[in-house]
């Protein structure tokens, strides 16, 4: 009796998560999307203020750097939104965080923990997840690949004719 009680609840648990876990890489996309889509827009508006602030980390190439940046988050922040090579697009985004926590947040950089807390490792965690896992079902990406798939598979065959004896 416990063990029939216990399946039916894990089976219900089960429905439940199949049902909402694309969730998780569409919560975690507009997320950083919406983050993301700012920093990159207010940098490339203020391109002087983010190169002097570039300068100012002792970042080499401070000009093409920061627009490099500014358009990485832009740019990939767009694509995160809509579900499109968010596989790809993750990965410069999660590398821009790196150089963000060497450079602007060396300073702060006394160990793991410290680490650990930093939002940017946060978004490079993210970035990381959506990269190996991809964007989930909500995205051009599945829909895309369900097009695809749908244009790839065979179509159906039509029976054979049958043949006559030959007399």
């Amino acid at each position: 009796m416990l063990r029939a009680t216990l399946n039916e609840a894990a089976h219900r648990v089960a429905t439940i998560r199949d049902k909402v876990e694309f969730l998780g890489p569409t919560l975690a996309r507009l997320t950083l999307a919406s983050v993301f889509i700012g920093t990159g827009w207010g940098k490339l508006n203020n391109i002087g203020s983010t190169i002097e602030y570039f300068t100012s980390l002792h970042i080499p190439a401070a000009g093409f750097n920061a627009r490099l940046a500014a358009g990485t988050e832009f740019v990939g922040g767009v694509l995160l939104l809509l579900g499109l090579f968010t596989r790809v697009a993750a990965l410069p985004m999660a590398f821009t965080m790196v150089i963000a926590i060497l450079t602007a947040k060396r300073d702060e950089l006394e160990g793991v923990r410290a680490l650990l807390g930093f939002e940017e490792w946060t978004y490079i965690v993210l970035f990381v997840w959506l990269a190996l896992a991809g964007p989930g079902p909500l995205s051009l990406d599945a829909l895309w690949a369900r097009l695809r798939d749908r244009h790839r598979s065979p179509a159906p065959s039509l029976p054979e004719p049958a043949l006559r004896p030959q007399t």
